[in-house]
């Protein structure tokens, strides 16, 4: 079990090192003006919401604005929070992964959802969307697997396994 864990951190340091690059850099220019983003960055959304089709992303629907937010205000201090907790080991990287996937994989189901049922998207940005729901599962699994840090011991004896005294 430990390996596996040790494994499935590495894919999530991976993958929430990407996310937290890109969802304020990228998807913040869905709801904050184009205008405090270098010249740069703009052109790539641009380029990336023709290429792909993303009507979405071009005709800012209000729940998808929502979504956005909900990903900037939420999730993404969460992926912050998560990579530091994978770095350092910390055991609250339950509590962060669980949040934050379950929170990202029910944005993707609404957004999926609204993709599929308008048949405006296309296949291309259909299969750029469905890998994203395996990621959001990654740091479910994560949450719910026990933490593999040592216990903290104070002298001989475990934390845990000292007897309280009065």
């Amino acid at each position: 079990m430990g390996a596996f864990t040790k494994l499935l951190d590495l894919l999530l340091f991976i993958y929430l090192f990407f996310i937290a690059i890109v969802a304020p850099l990228i998807d913040g220019q869905t709801v904050l003006p184009s205008h405090i983003f270098p010249s740069v960055l703009v052109d790539l959304k641009n380029w990336y919401t023709q290429k792909y089709g993303h009507y979405l992303v071009s005709e800012k629907p209000h729940f998808f604005v929502g979504l956005v937010w909900l990903e900037l205000l939420f999730a993404w201090p969460l992926c912050v929070l998560s990579l530091y907790a994978i770095a350092a080991g910390k055991s609250w990287i339950n509590t962060t992964c669980l949040l934050y996937g379950v929170s990202i994989l029910t944005s993707l189901v609404a957004i999926l959802s609204e993709l599929q049922g308008s048949e405006r998207a296309s296949n291309k940005l259909l299969m750029l969307y469905y890998p994203f729901l395996g990621f959001a599962v990654l740091p479910i699994l994560r949450g719910l697997l026990p933490h593999s840090g040592k216990t903290i011991s104070i002298g001989n004896r475990s934390a845990i396994g000292r007897k309280k005294r009065a």
